[in-house]
């Protein structure tokens, strides 16, 4: 089992969801640049490194029909499909690392990505991860990536991170997506502390 996995399958199975530092219980970023992209209804969405997050109920109660939640901790996973109940059935769950992921080429139309990029702090993990995500996507397909902003913490869950704005995502991501929308977002975690992230929006040419 790789550290990642390791580390992370540790925080899903001794931490309460509702008490992470990520924990929203409206996944109000995620969902407006979802809306912004106009997807029909059928389109394939994958949430990576989605874990427990209520991101998949929501898109479910908007009438999203092709879901997929990609997390390296089986437990999270585990968590959010219980939580869903039978309603979860129809989504797909996936225990993998992105980095060693084989997705079906051009099966997905959106990518969202709430912090997880902000972790690969390697130029190589991180190359692995856009030819990952380019695999996945089919043509003028929709890319979402938040990360911590320049200003935001420089470690989570006591590993250390990239923080980034939305032009070192954009160059990172390569001039196959184009950056159509970017924010600031200020998360207030369930201490009651404040997270700066930048969120991106990007279609691929």
């Amino acid at each position: 089992m790789s550290e990642r996995k390791t580390h992370w399958q540790s925080v899903w199975t001794t931490k309460d969801h509702e008490e992470t530092s990520w924990f929203q219980d409206d996944p109000t970023p995620s969902l407006e640049m979802i809306e912004a992209a106009s997807l029909r209804k059928d389109a394939a969405i994958i949430d990576v490194g989605g874990g427990a997050s209520h991101l998949v109920d929501r898109l479910l109660e908007r009438g999203c029909v092709h879901v997929a939640v990609l997390d390296v901790a089986e437990a999270a996973l585990h968590q959010a499909a219980e939580r869903l109940g039978p309603m979860g059935d129809d989504v797909t769950w996936i225990v993998s690392d992105v980095l060693d992921w084989r997705p079906v080429p051009g099966l997905f139309d959106l990518w969202h990505d709430r912090a997880v990029f902000h972790f690969l702090r390697d130029p190589g993990e991180q190359a692995a991860y856009v030819a990952v995500m380019k695999r996945a996507l089919g043509p003028e397909a929709t890319v979402i990536i938040a990360a911590f902003a320049p200003d935001g913490p420089e470690k989570c869950s006591g590993l250390p991170v990239v923080r980034h704005g939305e032009q070192s995502l954009a160059r990172i991501l390569g001039p196959e997506f184009r950056l159509v929308e970017h924010r600031r977002q200020e998360h207030q975690t369930p201490m009651g502390n404040i997270q700066h992230f930048t969120w991106c929006r990007f279609v691929r040419e």
